[in-house]
Parts: structure tokens; sequence; C-alpha cells
């Protein structure tokens, strides 16, 4: 053989070497071009407070951009805590969404919360993780959330991104699987409203934000009305959520708001909520202890001043006749081993499981004989 011929095969043994990562990678991924793909809008969608929103996905009316200020509206764009309810009996479940925002992650929180999908299964009763969609690129992302499944016709539930928003979500599953949307469930929504925490920063899957867990468990549908950082308590605010008709609200804003926002603007708020709806339970939440407060005073004072303040209100609610009202203290809502945030305020899915565990039970008991009429109750654990 000459010295032409051995070059040459040479050559050839690189490039097959090359080649091998990609064609593995295309036999892995070969099914996805066999897909049926399925517009989310065609199924439940969840979360949604509003139906005249400006785009589908947002979770403020179009109206409120004139009314509420313009970062709330931005961040109201973010599609966190709307979820996609369907039936299928595929093995195999693929995602291809398209983002609103090129930050796909933030410095404290990953992209696959920030951005990315999570992918729940009804087993036996209960919501079960399955799999997620990781973003890995702006605007749109295809990604396989499950494979090799077992066979079998299941109930599943999408989170949609908590800290970005979607102009267009898809499923595709194998062309012989069946999908069919899953029936709107009866209930009226727990509503929550708050901050950053609330929004789910800074979970790893948008599942993991604490409404979305206590929603799960309680077997429940949920709004999150979670603004980044601008959860102050506006009487604008008081009024939307006055246009909703809840099972309970559940408001978790103190983070956000100084002491002196708490002593003037919680009342008003609570009391808006009351006069529209004179029966629906309504249910404060106090500020979660800074983890490393022990260690700098500044954060102790800041919360336990911002809590103090919140029981003079709801004393003062009590004393004015109005009823219904549940108050949460911070004790125990991120523990006491300061292991449950990234950065002393923000929980990581430990911390959000904490809270889940302390404020879902109270919900429990508020919307059990509502859960027991419409016959789809199941026991939080």
């Amino acid at each position: 053989m000459g010295n032409t011929q051995v070059a040459m095969h040479k050559r050839i043994f690189l490039l097959a070497i090359l080649l091998l990562p990609l064609l593995a990678s295309a036999q892995k991924n070969s099914s996805t071009n066999d897909l049926q793909w399925h517009n989310a809008r065609e199924f439940t969608i969840e979360g949604k407070g509003w139906i005249d929103t400006a785009n589908f996905y947002d979770r403020l009316p179009g109206k409120a951009k004139k009314t509420v200020r313009g970062a709330v509206w931005g961040l109201s764009q973010d599609s966190a805590g709307m979820c996609v309810r369907f039936v299928t009996d595929a093995t195999e479940i693929s995602a291809r969404w398209t983002l609103r925002k090129s930050e796909l992650a933030m410095p404290h929180m990953a992209a696959s919360g920030v951005s990315g999908l999570d992918l729940y299964a009804k087993e036996n009763g209960k919501w079960q993780w399955v799999g997620a969609g990781r973003p890995k690129q702006f605007p749109t992302n295809q990604f396989v959330m499950v494979n090799s499944m077992r066979p079998g016709k299941r109930e599943y539930c999408v989170y949609l991104p908590l800290y970005n928003g979607v102009t267009d979500v898809e499923f595709g599953i194998p062309a012989k699987a069946e999908i069919e949307t899953a029936a709107p469930r009866p209930q009226k929504p727990i509503a929550f409203y708050g901050t950053s925490i609330l929004q789910g920063g800074c979970a790893s899957r948008p599942g993991m934000a604490y409404p979305a867990i206590i929603g799960r468990h309680l077997d429940w549908p949920t709004i999150n009305l979670g603004f980044s950082g601008n959860a102050f308590s506006e009487p604008e605010l008081a009024q939307l959520l006055a246009e909703l008709d809840p099972a309970i609200y559940v408001l978790d804003p103190l983070p956000n708001m100084t002491e002196e926002m708490v002593k003037t603007r919680i009342e008003p708020f609570v009391k808006t909520l009351r006069q529209a709806h004179p029966q629906t339970p309504i249910v404060l939440v106090e500020h979660t202890k800074y983890t490393e407060a022990q260690f700098v005073p500044a954060r102790y004072d800041r919360y336990t001043k911002d809590n103090a303040a919140l029981k003079i209100a709801y004393a003062n609610l009590r004393k004015a006749g109005l009823k219904k009202l549940t108050y949460i203290t911070e004790e125990n809502l991120l523990g006491e081993d300061n292991e449950a945030t990234v950065d002393g305020t923000h929980p990581t899915d430990l911390g959000f499981m904490r809270m889940a565990g302390k404020i879902g039970p109270v919900l429990k008991k508020l919307v059990k004989q509502q859960a027991v009429e419409a016959g789809s109750f199941s026991i939080y654990e």
C-alpha cells in the first residue's frame, strides 16, 4: 500500500471517529423526527387569573399596563405559576417553547428554574416528578423531557418558566400516541400575592416554587402573583386581586415592604379584598427570617420590625370586625439551621419544601370544605 493510500485511510479513520458522536446523537434523537406536535393552548391552562391578557401567557390583564408600575407590568409577563395539564399514553414527551427574554439564568438561580419547563405525572392519585425541559438558547428551545417510559395513560402537568415569559409552547409525542386535554378542576384557585420568593426565586425547577408544591399536595389549582422586588401592596394591586374569585387569598409581600409600608398599606389592602369577597379566607404570612440575621443586626431589625407591624395590622383588622383572617408566623418557615436559602433571603428547593410544609396544612384546613363539596379532596402529606 502506497503512502497516498495510507494517508487517505488515516483521514477516513479520523473522520469516522469525529462523526461517531454525531451519528449516536442522531440515532438517540431519531424519534423526535416522527413526533406529532400540539400547541399547549389546546389543553387545560391553570394559573391564569384573567382571560383578557395582552399576551396569552401574561399574569395580569392588558388593562393593568395603564395602572400598575412599569416594573410590575414587566414582571407580569413572566409565566410563573402557570401550568398545562393533559392526558396521554405517550412513552416519550418532548417540548418546544419560545422565550421572551434572552437572559436564561441569574447568578443565583439556574436556567432550569428561570427559563425551563417542569413535567409531573399523576400516579396513584399523587403528582410525581417525571422530567424537565432544560433551556439552552434564546429564543426557541426543543427538549426531550422524558422517553422510554413504562406504557400507560396518565395525566400530566407541565409548569412554565418562573422568571421568563413564553410566547409559544408545544408538546411533541410519538405519532401513534394519543393526547387529550385534562378536565378542568372544579375548585376555585388559591391566589398568592407576594415577592421574588413567592414568584419562585431561587427554585431549581418551576415546580419547586412553594405555591406549586402546595398546589400538587392539595391537588388544587393556584395562581402565582409574585412580583420580584416589587410587592409593595399598592391600592391598584388590591383592586386587581379583588377582581379574582379565589378559594383563598394568601398575602406574602413583606420581604419587599418597609416597616412604614406595612403600617400604612396592609390594612387597606385587606379591606379592599374583604369588601369584594366577604366570605373568602385571607391569609397573612410574616416576613421569612433572614438566615444570617443572628450575625447581622440590621437584617434582624428589618424582618422583626416588619413582622411586628404586621401583627398590629392583623389585630386592627380583627378589631374592625373582619373575619376569616389567618396569620402565619415566620417560625420554621425556613427551618432553624440556616441551610435553606442561596443568599440568606431566597429559598433553595429545601427552603420551598419547608415553606410549603408549614403553609400547606393551614390552607388544607381552609379549603377542605370546598374540596369535599367538589369531591376532589386529596390529603396533604
